[in-house]
């Protein structure tokens, strides 16, 4: 037995603890997304600015994808061997660098540094995502899809919070000699660290060391060979397949149109309204997530994951269906992260319940490294679509993709699901 296990059975029960636990995710997960939300309403106005195209504009919001991908795998074996608490804390602290870095690049007008800033940017979306595996940790089954829900939806406040200041930030910088673009990447930084003291102050004790699944001797497998044995652990069980789909593709549709929506208001003359249409696509990302949650846990995953493809189909189909209509970019942008909101919770609850316990970790890893990279090529690919076919066609992938999401959840839904086993 630990000392963190002792801990709990002499000084309070799990319930208790999983509460302490929310909150201070809680704590950590405001600044956090609120450093990611303030710098997604300009790093591709900021690219485009640094390369004088929208062509390559989506290499900004690649780049901290591809950190988040990088940095998924060696977080959750470091997670395993040291704890959550160490390992939350640590990425954010180099997405903080990340964060200041990028700013440096954007402000000296030099590409290559602004991208390998936004590479370790990445880091710190890692841990923020990685915080909704940390909610359901210590979670009753049957409310895992609540507690995940939990902290996604307090994220709102940072995640609204964040594109709202963008032109108090921008204001701010200007006022201090810098460029104006450059200012959420300075306050992201300081968020950044702000949410890594929490987690170090706060996450006691470590979930995992709570549960018995840290494991300090553990051997240091390659990063390839942990995803080909996570990968093994969900393809042998369909519903973990879905979970990982869903994430997978909410993530790869919804950033796709995300990312080029402010490029796309801008062609129209509407680049300051922008930045309120992302902060509206924000609150559908998390606003709803506690009614999700619970609706995610009543009616089962699966049918909750096919509700989402819907709606984020509708989401992408109503930011084209009559041409550039300003109100529609509201409605279409709120639907379309509402969809991700659904895929998000609902995916993630059905993969941690449908993987081994003594797996979970490797493979939440191994999938949050899979919906990072959807998201970077959605986000790379998106500036060439726009500029060679139109926004039009953009949105028109992103609705396929929820289609086929929706397909594969009603296939899913006919099979039989086996129970998870149990750890050894």
């Amino acid at each position: 037995m630990t000392i963190e296990q002792a801990e709990v059975e002499s000084t309070a029960d799990r319930r208790e603890l999983q509460r302490r636990t929310l909150n201070s995710l809680r704590l950590v997960t405001v600044p956090g997304q609120a450093a990611v939300a303030g710098m997604v309403a300009v790093v591709t106005l900021l690219a485009s600015d640094l390369l004088g195209s929208d062509r390559l504009a989506g290499l900004g919001s690649a780049s901290f994808t591809v950190g988040a991908a990088l940095t998924s795998i060696p977080l959750a074996a470091f997670m395993r061997r040291r704890g959550r608490r160490l390992g939350l804390a640590r990425a954010l602290a180099i997405g903080a660098v990340g964060s200041a870095i990028a700013a440096f690049g954007g402000e000296v007008r030099l590409f290559p540094i602004f991208v390998i800033g936004m590479v370790l940017f990445g880091a710190g979306q890692a841990a923020t995502l990685q915080g909704r595996y940390v909610a359901a940790d210590l979670a009753e089954p049957s409310k895992a899809g609540t507690a995940i829900a939990a902290i996604v939806w307090v994220g709102t406040l940072g995640a609204v919070f964040g594109p709202l200041m963008t032109p108090i930030e921008k204001t701010m910088a200007e006022s201090v000699g810098l460029d104006e673009l450059v200012g959420p990447f300075v306050v992201a930084s300081m968020l950044f660290g702000v949410a890594s003291m929490i987690v170090m102050v706060r996450l006691r004790p470590d979930p995992l060391a709570v549960l018995g699944t840290l494991d300090p001797d553990a051997e240091r497998i390659r990063p390839l060979r942990q995803v080909r044995l996570s990968a093994g652990v969900i393809a042998a069980s369909a519903p973990a397949r879905l979970g990982l789909a869903a994430m997978a593709i909410s993530q790869a549709a919804m950033v796709g149109v995300m990312t080029m929506t402010p490029p796309h208001m801008k062609d129209h003359d509407h680049a300051d309204l922008s930045a309120v249409v992302i902060a509206v696509h924000i609150v559908g990302m998390y606003g709803l997530a506690p009614v999700i949650g619970r609706q995610v846990d009543r009616v089962g995953a699966n049918r909750a994951i096919r509700v989402g493809a819907v709606v984020l189909g509708l989401g992408t189909v109503s930011t084209v269906a009559a041409g550039y209509v300003p109100a529609l970019m509201f409605v279409g942008l709120f639907l379309l992260g509402l969809g991700w909101n659904v895929g998000l919770i609902a995916g993630s609850t059905l993969l941690t319940e449908a993987v081994p316990v003594d797996a979970r970790v490797e493979v939440q890893g191994t999938a949050d490294l899979t919906m990072s990279l959807c998201g970077a090529t959605a986000a790379f690919g998106s500036g060439f679509v726009k500029e060679s076919f139109g926004f039009h066609l953009l949105a028109n992938v992103a609705a396929g993709l929820a289609a086929a999401l929706l397909v594969l959840a009603w296939f899913t839904s006919t099979r039989p699901v086996r129970p998870t086993p149990s750890s050894t």
